[in-house]
């Protein structure tokens, strides 16, 4: 009867256009990272507490059609904006290289960032997990990010609860696989409601920080705006926090254009 019922299921999958996938993967990051390239400082208003941006964990979790991303951090998630999905100071980007060839896929983040890809670690698909509603979301792609368009997607719903924050997609949306065989990158930022014309609902680093601006940064916008990010080996040991640090290294000529851009790499496992 087993037999009977996995061959069933199987049946179903093939019929339905879906491959039978079943992953549990994770990486951790270390604790005390959330300083970007080593020095960024938070914004002095109180919803942004210690922690906030301090990734710990990503988690991607397939089964069937259906992938489930998860996002924890160091400190207690709260909605001091009245988001009423459980978060509301972060904004998730999770790239994922599909095919690890170099120059397949995009180089250049997305807008807002201003951080790049290492060659053979191009993205393909990048999924963001963001308190505002998903029409907003997509809304500023479409004004944004035009160049990215079907390689961006937001969950219909994400939450935020405890430490974690969670979105779901369709593995369909992905362009199928198995994300045991994909490469992976997580940029915490922060959610930006009133944004820049340039910017994808992202909060700036400044020179000073502010109530709503992160420090130690330029103000001509030519360093990154990156607050944590998977690196190493993703197992959350303190020495992969030099790695962040040197992938997150950046310099401005006088001008303030930039001279040492940002560079990521991906996470595999």
């Amino acid at each position: 009867m087993l037999k009977k019922s996995k061959l069933l299921l199987l049946g179903a999958s093939c019929l339905l256009g879906t491959s039978a996938i079943a992953a549990d993967i994770k990486f951790k990051d270390p604790k005390g990272d959330d300083n970007g390239p080593g020095n960024y400082l938070y914004p002095t208003d109180a919803v942004y507490k210690p922690g906030s941006f301090d990734l710990r964990e990503l988690s991607v979790d397939a089964d069937g059609d259906k992938v489930t991303f998860g996002v924890k951090v160091d400190e207690k998630l709260e909605d001091p904006w009245g988001m009423g999905v459980g978060f509301a100071v972060q904004m998730i980007f999770i790239f994922i290289d599909k095919d690890g060839k170099e120059g397949s896929g995009h180089s250049k983040a997305t807008p807002g960032l201003n951080v790049d890809f290492a060659k053979g670690h191009e993205w393909e698909k990048v999924v963001i997990l963001s308190p505002q509603k998903a029409a907003r979301v997509n809304a500023e792609i479409d004004s944004k990010a035009g160049e990215f368009k079907g390689d961006i997607i937001v969950p219909s719903k994400t939450r935020g609860k405890a430490k974690r924050i969670k979105g779901a997609v369709s593995l369909k949306s992905l362009g199928g696989g198995d994300p045991k065989d994909w490469g992976y990158q997580v940029v915490v930022q922060s959610n930006e409601g009133f944004p820049t014309k340039y910017d994808l609902l992202t909060r700036k680093v400044n020179e000073y920080e502010g109530q709503h601006r992160f420090g130690n940064g330029n103000d001509a916008d030519c360093d990154p705006h990156v607050m944590d990010i998977l690196a190493g080996k993703g197992e959350g040991k303190d020495s992969e926090k030099q790695a962040q640090y040197d992938q997150l290294a950046w310099e401005c000529d006088a001008e303030g254009n930039s001279s040492k851009r940002a560079t990521l790499t991906m996470v595999r496992k």
